[in-house]
């Protein structure tokens, strides 16, 4: 009956209309009446299978007086049928002794119902070897509910072997529990790493999930639950939403959780907030974070404290978490750090580190510390980094080096590109290349930079090349180099330019300084001014070493120098060349020295 009252609000049945099941139900109470009146004629005749059958009708409909009588003839004659009902009628009365014993009188007769029924008696007295005898006499014979009692006691015994084959059994016989916990039992397995080889692993899969999709489809929620949960890893979010919506409708708070989020990356918000109230409704903390979350967006932050708290309330430390970001976005600092050390004493890792970070940012040096390292030890990533940094800024080397190492293990890209740093400084170049290439491999635009430079102070020296030629083929560490540019690296982004001007690439090469310059480079605007003059272009020329002179470039400031002296600007050529002596380096500053001198002899000739 709940299996077919499941299907049909799937609406994958016709439900019968209202006049349909009246009439339907007002068929079976004229049948059942019928049916009655032959057993009572047949029992005044003295037939003791009919005494056995009136009496289980009679002990379904609740009338235990009516049934008594004929349940204790019938079981006179030998009935064993009769026996176990007579024990379940004495059972329900409160007479659990008396049950005991016609039970057993019909498990000794052969009945595997009755011997369930003893099983469970003895286990709830606590007799677990009479138990288990009786359970097993009852498993054996085929009954599932015997079997699955039998796999419960084993299991909490600890004799896994035993509970598995037992469940099994009545996982096959269409148990939905047993084929539930059945499935638990596989997935903690493969949890633990005890499924095998990985050849072993696809199998085991496969069958967690069939046993998951059996009891799911007899309408177990949990089972419908899980399911899900495989199916949304693989990417079948579509099957993977129907079953959470099955398990969800079935009131599983979990389920109309992850079906909200399902709804929101799919881009629904507004259906995912109503799954995700149903859910936060019934208590799920995850749901009403994710409310908050969804409110916080939205700008309504009072909304979303209240869901906030609600998660807190339920038992989410993620609510105290999400409490302390949202006072400190709204610069309640005060707020925050209280809510961030709620969270942090419960041990929630991110909030320890974000405590920490607020306690550094208000000076506090010495109570942030202890906090990141409670939530580094705790494995946050981002907190062990920053505990590099903190041991960096007071020249400990070797202990940022140590933190900076666990970060990058766990995949940190700027903590790798401080080791791969580290390792140069060292002189290990082998190992720096390696965390360098993790770095830049992870996005990191510095270490990309740094990379290619490790390996173009490798390569041997490329042939001169005039402007024009045809270009070679890019090098490794050109690709690194244009990585790094096109994150927006200055440095990288002249070096790029550099060597396409050494293949004759005049036009990528002056997009690359120009970009470089823009960004505020000065080498970037020397080379482009070098670039435009060697073009022609000596006016665009001039614009780009000014401003790379007042940013400080030395060869920028001599080579304004050297064009004003050759346009007769005597006075202006001077200055420049005064700018360049102060700027440097020390050849340039010798050159705009001697240029210096010379203007001023022609201006006081």
């Amino acid at each position: 009956m709940g299996d077919m009252a499941n299907l049909f609000g799937t609406g994958r049945f016709a439900q019968p209309s209202g006049q349909e099941e009246a009439a339907d139900e007002a068929q079976e109470a004229a049948d059942e009446a019928a049916e009655e009146v032959r057993l009572r004629l047949a029992v005044e005749a003295g037939e003791a299978e009919a005494m056995s059958v009136l009496g289980a009708m009679l002990l379904r409909r609740g009338d235990f007086d009516g049934a008594e009588s004929h349940l204790r003839a019938a079981t006179a004659a030998g009935d064993r049928a009769a026996a176990n009902n007579l024990g379940v009628l004495l059972h329900q009365r409160g007479y659990a002794d008396e049950a005991a014993g016609w039970w057993r009188i019909a498990a000794v007769a052969g009945s595997a119902a009755a011997a369930h029924a003893l099983g469970r008696h003895f286990r709830e007295r606590g007799d677990e070897p009479a138990a288990e005898y009786w359970l097993c006499q009852s498993a054996e014979q085929g009954h599932v509910l015997g079997a699955y009692a039998l796999a419960d006691l084993l299991e909490h015994r600890g004799d896994d072997a035993g509970a598995e084959r037992w469940m099994r059994a009545a996982a096959d016989r269409g148990h939905r529990e047993a084929a539930y916990r059945l499935a638990r039992t596989l997935d903690r397995r493969a949890g633990q790493g005890r499924a095998g080889d990985d050849g072993a692993a696809a199998p085991a899969a496969e069958e967690t999930e069939q046993w998951y999709r059996q009891a799911a489809a007899r309408g177990h929620r949990r089972a419908a639950l899980h399911l899900g949960t495989i199916l949304e890893k693989r990417g079948e979010l579509k099957e993977a939403g129907r079953w959470y919506l099955t398990s969800a409708k079935d009131g599983e708070a979990r389920a109309a959780c992850a079906l909200g989020f399902l709804l929101r990356d799919a881009g629904d918000s507004e259906s995912a907030a109503v799954w995700w109230l149903r859910a936060a409704q019934d208590g799920d903390g995850n749901a009403a974070n994710a409310l908050g979350a969804l409110h916080a967006e939205r700008g309504e932050t009072q909304t979303a404290e209240r869901w906030y708290r609600a998660a807190m309330d339920a038992g989410d430390d993620n609510g105290a978490y999400n409490l302390g970001l949202l006072c400190a976005e709204q610069g309640r600092t005060t707020q925050a750090e209280q809510w961030y050390r709620r969270a942090a004493y419960a041990g929630h890792r991110e909030a320890s580190n974000a405590l920490a970070i607020l306690l550094l940012r208000g000076g506090d040096e010495t109570g942030a510390e202890p906090w990141f390292s409670k939530a580094a030890e705790a494995g946050s990533v981002d907190a062990a980094f920053n505990l590099g940094i903190l041991h960096a800024g007071r020249s400990e080397d070797r202990a940022a080096l140590r933190w900076y190492e666990r970060a990058a293990a766990a995949g940190h890209t700027e903590a790798a590109l401080q080791v791969g740093m580290a390792r140069l400084r060292d002189g290990d170049e082998r190992e720096a290349e390696r965390f360098l290439r993790c770095a830049a491999g992870g996005g990191s635009a510095e270490a990309a930079y740094r990379l290619a430079a490790l390996l173009d102070a490798r390569r041997p020296p490329a042939p001169a090349h005039e402007l024009g030629e045809t270009a070679q083929e890019k090098s490794e560490c050109e690709e690194w180099y244009e990585r790094a540019a096109s994150q927006g690296h200055r440095r990288a982004q002249v070096r790029v330019g550099m060597l396409a001007a050494a293949r004759g690439d005049v036009v990528e090469a002056a997009r690359w300084y120009r970009e470089a310059a823009e960004a505020g480079s000065r080498n970037g605007a020397f080379n482009l001014g070098l670039l435009l003059a060697r073009e022609g272009s000596e006016p665009e020329a001039v614009v780009w070493w000014r401003r790379a002179a007042d940013a400080g470039h030395g060869r920028a400031a001599l080579r304004l120098a050297l064009v004003c002296a050759r346009r007769g600007e005597l006075a202006e050529g001077q200055r420049w060349a005064d700018r360049a002596v102060s700027l440097g380096p020390r050849e340039v500053a010798e050159r705009a020295a001697r240029l210096r001198d010379a203007l001023r002899q022609e201006l006081s000739a």
